[in-house]
């Protein structure tokens, strides 16, 4: 995460509203303030609200998103890694929280099936904070392009589910000293 920094729009771009998840365009010149710099895409404020920029976009706030690459194998088998599947959700961020969706407790399952054209797909169950929340797509969509990074992926479903309710006890113990819970 970094310290909020004063920017210049250097390009038009498409943003996601947050909490809404709305699309607007940012227009060059739009004068704005980076606040989180996490799991690969910006949250930002400007004079028109807060918005959340994606990495392909880094360059037209001047910043640079490094390397996605994962650097893991897939198992002897051929199916991915468990591990490496949830190390790439510890990469995905709510825009407005700087704690990963699994430490926060969001993902409540993640599976790995062998399809019938003997690929493997990664089936994961998550909530959001809050039932209102309009960044869920986004947020499952940034989850579903992490775990179809890793090898041996073919397909991923993010889905959300608000069964049971989110709550704050579900929240690991490092989350909850990063938001100064305990």
């Amino acid at each position: 995460m970094s310290a909020s920094k004063e920017r210049t729009l250097s390009r038009e771009i498409v943003v996601t509203q947050i909490p809404s998840g709305d699309k607007h365009t940012l227009t060059v010149g739009t004068k704005l303030f980076i606040h989180q710099t996490l799991g690969g895409s910006f949250t930002v404020q400007t004079d028109f609200g807060l918005f959340r920029i994606e990495a392909k976009d880094a360059d037209a706030i001047g910043e640079e998103v490094s390397e996605s690459k994962v650097e893991a194998e897939a198992l002897s088998d051929g199916s991915p890694d468990p591990e490496t599947v949830w190390a790439q959700l510890r990469k995905v961020f709510d825009p407005e929280i700087p704690v990963n969706i699994v430490d926060l407790g969001l993902v409540y399952s993640m599976d790995i099936e062998k399809n019938e054209d003997e690929g493997y797909k990664v089936i994961v169950a998550m909530t959001l904070t809050a039932p209102g929340c309009g960044m869920g797509p986004a947020i499952a969509e940034d989850a579903k392009s992490k775990i179809l990074l890793v090898p041996g992926v073919d397909e991923a479903d993010v889905h959300i589910t608000w069964e049971p309710a989110w709550n704050q006890s579900m929240i690991s113990e490092e989350g909850k000293m990063k938001l100064g819970l305990v």
